[in-house]
């Protein structure tokens, strides 16, 4: 037997309305920002902004909530990273890295992998491939090691390329089920990608 409670309820019902009529959530929100304007709603907000693809909005709000004690706040820092590559302001993106790449959590974060895509996209390989190889590890990071695979072969390094598509398929041979099942477009990517340069 299962047993409801009135709270989980009330959670799925909202979570059905956001995914029905996600600018609801975004109302919600600016009516909370509007309402008690602290840090927490600010980035709230610009978290649901940045969801829904607006990313100048977003990048409004992060930005507008980097101030005081929150001005070097790494998870903010980290998102207007995101929204300035989406909206493919690289030079935005190496900016704002610069004041968050010292932190210990940068190495392996999702705006460390932005920055060197980023990079790339401003032409400044070398800087780009040193930053896309700290993600070359094995059994982890198929999406970035994708793509650190493509930059190489842009980069005419085909052969650097191929062995990195290589590890990825030889690895999903010996994954879980469950690890498959999670990057199974990714190596069926690596393989169509692979087979294009023989």
């Amino acid at each position: 037997m299962n047993v409801f409670r009135k709270g989980d309820i009330e959670k799925v019902q909202e979570n059905l309305v956001t995914v029905i009529n996600p600018s609801k959530k975004i109302k919600d929100l600016e009516k909370k920002l509007k309402f008690s304007e602290t840090f927490e709603n600010q980035v709230a907000l610009a978290d649901a902004y940045l969801e829904e693809e607006m990313y100048s909005d977003a990048i409004s709000h992060y930005e507008s909530s980097l101030k005081d004690v929150f001005k070097n706040d790494f998870y903010v820092i980290s998102k207007v990273i995101e929204a300035y590559y989406y909206s493919s302001n690289f030079k935005e993106v190496i900016e704002y890295t610069k004041r968050i790449e010292g932190n210990s959590k940068f190495k392996k974060s999702k705006a460390s992998f932005l920055y060197g895509m980023a990079l790339d996209k401003k032409d400044i390989p070398e800087l780009a491939e040193e930053q896309l190889r700290t993600f070359d590890a094995p059994y982890s990071n198929f999406m970035e090691r994708l793509e650190l695979a493509r930059f190489l072969i842009r980069q005419k390094k085909l052969e650097d390329g191929k062995i990195i598509y290589n590890e990825m398929i030889s690895e999903s041979e010996n994954m879980s089920k469950q690890g498959n099942k999670m990057n199974r477009n990714l190596i069926k990517k690596a393989k169509e990608e692979v087979a294009e340069l023989t």
